[in-house]
């Protein structure tokens, strides 16, 4: 298992990512979480094979129609968790 923490810059909030995230991580088989920052940023927290964790960064690129993504930054974490994940669980967090 792999983690990444990724933060999506640009047109991202209010033209439904967050919820573009959670289906495509779950379509994936990805664990984790995706919030707005108050920055404007989207952050998402996924663990998973490496493979399909590339797959999502590939896609975030992308995103939602709506979206314009100008940037994505990524940082891959160790193999232990930082924040607790449920294996199979990808969901919506409040923003921060």
């Amino acid at each position: 298992m792999e983690i990444i923490h990724f933060y999506v810059f640009g047109r991202v909030q209010g033209v439904g990512y967050r919820a573009w995230a959670v289906r495509t991580a779950r379509q994936l088989g990805l664990s984790g979480w995706v919030r707005n920052r108050t920055n404007g940023c989207v952050e998402i927290y996924a663990q998973g094979e490496e493979s399909d964790l590339n797959l999502l960064r590939q896609m975030c690129l992308k995103g939602p129609f709506w979206s314009r993504v100008q940037r994505l930054e990524a940082v891959h974490i160790p193999d232990t968790p930082l924040l607790p994940v449920s294996d199979g669980i990808f969901e919506q967090k409040p923003t921060v």
